[in-house]
């Protein structure tokens, strides 16, 4: 199946007859782009497709409210991420600065230092974040989005948004020094 565009997409899916096709493409199209998104929020692999795929059929079904204002995929984007906070907090209780402090602690104390290390010590510092601005960095560091697509998004200005991924980088820099003495 070649890739489809968001308008056929879109138009397959509100089309009685072309449902399923318009799906499939939808998920051919978007679903490991959404699945890593979901899983910088949920770290299990099972929990992330499952959020996954609740991601999608909420997708299926909202489509129809799809206002066009952005991306396809911003507006999934946004579901995705809803959706993976809302599991998450259902789920787990969020990693307090202690637990992630110790944890960094470890990562960065070995006697061997690797970029698997480098990893767990960022996400550590990444959980400790207020969940705005855990969400900006994320868009901004890992998906490389442009602020006025995540002003999209998140339905906020691009001000704030920037002001938010600058406050995150001062606190993960701090705590990643703070980690590592």
């Amino acid at each position: 199946m070649t890739t489809l565009s968001d308008d056929q997409i879109i138009t397959m899916i509100c089309h009685e007859g072309q449902i399923e096709r318009g799906f499939r493409g939808l998920v051919q199209k978007y679903q490991e782009r959404i699945y890593y998104q979901v899983r910088r929020i949920v770290p299990d692999h099972d929990d992330a497709n499952d959020v996954t795929q609740n991601t999608f059929m909420k997708v299926y079904r909202a489509i129809h409210q799809f206002e066009g204002k952005s991306s396809l995929y911003t507006w999934m984007y946004r579901i995705a991420t809803n959706e993976a906070l809302t599991f998450q907090k259902r789920k787990q209780p969020t990693l307090d600065v202690d637990t992630a402090v110790g944890v960094a602690h470890m990562a960065s104390h070995g006697t061997y230092y690797d970029g698997e290390s480098i990893d767990r010590q960022l996400k550590a510092a990444i959980d400790t974040l207020p969940e705005k601005q855990k969400m900006v960095f994320c868009m901004r560091y890992y998906d490389e989005m442009p602020y006025q697509e995540m002003a999209n998004a998140l339905g906020t200005s691009e001000g704030a948004l920037k002001a938010s991924y600058h406050h995150a980088v001062k606190k993960i820099e701090s705590f990643i020094k703070q980690a590592s003495l």
